[in-house]
């Protein structure tokens, strides 16, 4: 096994997170601390996405926060599925609250608020799942960003670069890209090399995501991990590392 999948194997799946963050008091608090950096960014921007309102979003995001450090989330039933329905779940409801506390503020002192008005339904509607699925899906890339970005610092090959680079100019053809890369690089690159790194660089991107992915279920199923890829519109992104691992465990 190498370095990548040691580091891979040590990450906390978030249902293990939240167990940990109302177990053993003494990986309580670097537990809730890891679920909160790790998904917090997901949570905040479903927030303000719903509310509208950066003051109403961050008391919803503190008041999520504040629930696991008083150990709410203890019975969460990691068997109901995908971390992303539980959180959805509960920041919806957190949302809603909110929204009608703010609403009777509204009619008890006749304050204009531009805080979305309620919702009627217990659970999320489509636009809300709508939301939370994009925030969530935005996430996940920036955090495979910056795994790479990582790599490339790491293993000194410029693969953040090179993708980087193809993002931002998705039109270039492969000389011109080596051409733009060259300068970046400060070093010369010719147009086969570009080829092959930019097919390695999506690859690793596609791996991590996978990973990522992954740490969101409750099982190590490819078929869970690729329906929910499929659910975030991801698949295209995995399709390689989940052909790979599949044969890998053949």
């Amino acid at each position: 096994m190498d370095d990548d999948e040691l580091h891979i194997s040590r990450i906390p799946t978030a249902w293990t997170m939240v167990r940990e963050a109302h177990g053993d008091h003494t990986l309580v608090q670097t537990a809730q601390q890891q679920l909160l950096d790790r998904y917090g960014g997901a949570i905040k921007r479903y927030a303000l996405s719903a509310l509208r309102n950066e003051d109403a979003a961050e008391e919803v995001c503190q008041e999520f926060a504040l629930k696991f450090v008083r150990g709410d989330f203890g019975n969460a039933d990691p068997s109901r599925g995908r971390f992303r329905a539980f959180v959805k779940t509960v920041v919806y409801r957190l949302i809603v609250d909110y929204q009608r506390r703010a609403k009777k503020h509204i009619r008890e002192s006749g304050i204009h608020s531009n805080i979305a008005e309620p919702e009627a339904d217990a659970e999320p509607s489509h636009e809300y799942d709508a939301m939370l699925r994009t925030s969530w899906r935005d996430d996940l890339l920036a955090r495979c960003w910056q795994r790479l970005e990582e790599d490339e610092h790491k293993s000194g090959k410029p693969y953040f670069t090179v993708l980087r680079c193809k993002v931002d100019h998705p039109d270039l053809r492969s000389a011109e890209l080596a051409e733009e890369l060259s300068k970046k690089l400060s070093k010369p690159i010719n147009a086969g090399a570009v080829r092959v790194s930019l097919h390695r660089s999506r690859e690793l991107f596609g791996e991590f995501l996978l990973d990522e992915v992954g740490q969101t279920l409750a099982s190590n199923s490819l078929d869970e991990a690729e329906q929910e890829l499929i659910d975030l519109e991801l698949h295209e992104y995995c399709r390689p590392a989940l052909e790979k691992r599949r044969e890998q465990g053949k």
